[in-house]
Formats: structure tokens, C-alpha cells, sequence
């Protein structure tokens, strides 16, 4: 039997990054599907054959696997609003009510980060890593929000800004198209 790490937990903040790490959590473990289609198990009928009482119970085996990792998936304090649901996506969709942030939250977020990454400058001694990582996080933060933020606008984000290093910028320009270069061969480049 293989070890299987436990289930992401949620304490209660970063909700959106919770929800990435716990659906996958849930594909890996074939459960997914479960949380999305929310259908209950009939009866087991009379006459079935073996395999049909095994696909049920299965099935039905399935359903608890998915609450129980939602529940071990969740601290005390936030397993008490969904301890009496029923189902996993009942569960599931009483925490996203609960905690996504509502849809004009969500954009003023999304709005605050876009311009934060349009203002961001490189410092005079800050390093083209600490400047890399600033870009990214917000960038990750954009792209939890729901926005395809994509990796050509980062690329022009760098080249733009980076002032200092515009006699490497040059360089690569002569060897590379830097309007399609790959955002990670652009780093590499630059912290060579």
C-alpha cells in the first residue's frame, strides 16, 4: 500500500490557493468527480450481480472518501459549517459561498494587482532575482484571482524595466525574437 500525504488545510485564509491544492488533492485520489456531480446512490435492487453490488459499493465507498477528506481538509473551527451536509459538493459549495470573496471583491483585487504589477520598478540594488520574484507573486496572485495573465506580458514587464541591463537586453535582442521568447529562457538569460 503506497503512503498518501493528508489533504491541504484550510485555516481559514487564502481560500483560492486551498481550493487549486485541494482539487487536485481530490483528482489525484479520483474523487473530483464526486464533489462535482453530487449524485446520491440508489438502493441496491434485487437480482444484482456481484459486480453491480461492487460498482455500488464503490461508488458509495467514493462519496465518503471525498467528505471525509473535505472534513480532515478544514480546521475545527470551519468543519462545524459543513459538519451537517450531506454530500461533498454540498460541502464544497457551502465553502466557496462562505469564503471566495464576492465577485466585486474578487475584481478590486484583481484591478489592485494589475496595477501593482504596472507600477513595479526595479530598486537601484535589488537583484534581477528579488526583482523576478516580485513580478511572479503577483503575477500567481492574478492568475488565483481567475485572469490568464500571459507569460508575454511578463516578458515585456522585464525587458522594459530592467534599464541596467540594457546592454544583455540588447544582446539577446540581436540572437532572439523577444517578443517570443519563453519567460523562463529570458531569467536564465538575465541571471547569467
Amino acid at each position: 500500500m503506497s503512503f498518501s500525504p493528508p489533504p491541504p488545510v484550510f485555516v481559514g485564509e487564502n481560500y483560492n490557493i486551498w481550493v487549486v491544492k485541494m482539487k487536485t488533492y481530490l483528482q489525484a485520489h479520483d474523487l473530483w468527480n464526486v464533489v462535482l456531480a453530487d449524485i446520491e446512490q440508489p438502493p441496491l435492487r434485487a437480482n444484482l450481480t456481484i459486480a453491480q453490488i461492487k460498482q455500488h459499493n464503490e461508488d458509495t465507498t467514493k462519496k465518503y472518501k471525498a467528505m471525509s477528506y473535505l472534513q480532515n481538509g478544514v480546521l475545527d473551527v470551519i468543519f462545524t459549517r459543513i459538519m451537517t451536509c450531506n454530500s461533498p459538493k454540498q460541502a464544497w459549495d457551502r465553502l466557496k459561498e462562505e469564503f471566495q470573496e464576492l465577485d466585486k471583491t474578487r475584481q478590486q483585487q484583481l484591478i489592485n494587482l494589475i496595477r501593482d504589477f504596472e507600477n513595479l520598478k526595479m530598486k537601484e540594488s535589488g537583484t534581477i532575482k528579488q526583482y523576478v520574484d516580485k513580478i511572479m507573486a503577483i503575477v500567481n496572485n492574478i492568475r488565483l484571482l481567475g485572469d490568464e495573465f500571459s507569460d508575454k506580458r511578463i516578458v515585456e514587464k522585464v525587458i522594459t524595466l530592467l534599464e541596467k541591463y540594457e546592454s544583455k537586453i540588447s544582446s539577446l535582442e540581436d540572437s532572439r525574437d523577444l517578443s517570443a521568447i519563453p519567460l523562463t529562457e529570458l531569467i536564465n538569460a538575465l541571471y547569467a
